[in-house]
């Protein structure tokens, strides 16, 4: 079997110092892991993304071709940007029968108030969403302006290789369902 498709969307702010520092750590992780080819889709690129299913460049065509997603989030009073929300109804179909991970970050809760609206977002999608995730509470603390890590990230780190140990062999099991028969859902 070929390797496998990741897209990584970024739905974060670009602006400050948090959303970058986070995005840079947590892409550092991610392309030394083998196994998987990434693909970044950055929500901020993305033109024209005004929801309620509104096509948006090649989005779409990136979503079906990924086999595995990881949504890199921040939260903001209580939930997740609305660009990535726009950037997500951009697709339907696409996203079907494929894992999805989260990687959040934000005050207290490190974002998982966000990854848990996010979880009814992808079940209406019909994907399969992992119960692990990377998150980084009071993340404003944890980098200095260059964007290095403070602090000792191992247990982040070894958040990173549960959520890729798990999206791996999510992403193979249900490619290999897919490609055996069509998915029956109706997204």
């Amino acid at each position: 079997m070929h390797n496998l498709r990741i897209a990584v969307i970024l739905g974060g702010n670009r602006n400050g110092q948090t959303g970058p520092a986070v995005t840079r750590w947590f892409l550092d992780r991610a392309r030394g892991r083998g196994g998987a080819e990434l693909d970044v889709l950055d929500v901020a690129d993305l033109a024209g993304a005004e929801g309620h299913g509104t096509p948006v460049a090649d989005f779409a065509a990136r979503i079906d071709a990924a086999d595995a997603f990881v949504v890199l989030t921040p939260e903001y009073n209580h939930g997740y940007p609305g660009p990535l929300k726009a950037a997500i109804d951009s697709a339907r179909r696409e996203w079907a029968a494929k894992p999805v991970g989260f990687v959040s970050y934000g005050g207290l809760s490190g974002g998982l108030r966000a990854v848990e609206q996010l979880r009814l977002v992808f079940s209406e999608l019909h994907t399969a969403t992992l119960r692990d995730t990377v998150s980084f509470h009071n993340a404003q603390t944890l980098f200095t302006a260059d964007g290095s890590p403070k602090e000792d990230m191992s247990g982040a780190e070894a958040a990173v290789t549960t959520l890729f140990d798990e999206l791996l062999w999510w992403a193979r099991a249900l490619r290999a369902a897919r490609e055996s028969e069509p998915y029956p859902g109706r997204p």
